[in-house]
């Protein structure tokens, strides 16, 4: 064998390994936000996850059955008692739903396929490499349900109603940095 055709090998070899990091990189990151949500390791969680625009599509969904627009504000010459019952009212919004979604557990339920408040305890890690095979086997298996080069969806069925999936929304940020940017819920959690 000649030195150029080793090159060439190696340089081929070279593009295969960077393709295959590249297309395989945004299901790597779903399980280290899995991970990092099952052993409450905050801080990956906050450099996998962009939780403000997550929040904001979340409460979009959560919220579908709000005014669009806020009804005006009651007048003092045109509804006395209306004024007078917005100026007792409690001055703080009502909790949001979104809260729940967004915690450790509501994420480690979320990358398991159930919703939050649903999941059963997390099983404890096997000792043996006979039970680590079987819970890799077991499931629920994360699918990718669209691939582009900038955003990626990954789909976790519910394990015990396969026709409910919660959608993962991916995008990348850096050549191998990928972030979570929306979640999409199953629609009875809506």
């Amino acid at each position: 064998m000649t030195l150029q055709k080793r090159i060439w090998d190696l340089l081929v070899l070279a593009i295969f390994i960077f393709a295959a990091a590249f297309a395989t990189a945004p299901w790597f990151a779903f399980r280290a936000l899995k991970a990092a949500a099952q052993y409450e390791d905050v801080q990956a969680l906050g450099e996998l996850v962009d939780f403000p625009v997550v929040r904001r599509s979340l409460t979009g969904q959560l919220d579908e059955a709000a005014p669009a627009a806020k009804p005006e504000a009651p007048s003092l010459w045109t509804n006395p008692m209306g004024v007078f019952k917005r100026a007792i009212e409690p001055i703080a919004p009502p909790e949001p739903k979104v809260d729940r979604y967004l915690t450790v557990q509501g994420l480690s339920a979320l990358t398991r396929g159930y919703a939050p408040g649903a999941a059963p305890a997390p099983t404890a890690r096997p000792e043996t490499v006979l039970g680590r095979m079987q819970a890799v086997v077991r499931g629920p298996y994360p699918t990718i349900a669209y691939w582009d080069p900038n955003r990626v969806r990954i789909a976790v069925r519910r394990p015990g109603d396969k026709s409910k999936a919660t959608i993962f929304t991916f995008q990348r940020r850096e050549l191998f940095v990928w972030k979570l940017v929306h979640i999409r819920l199953p629609a009875d959690e809506r």
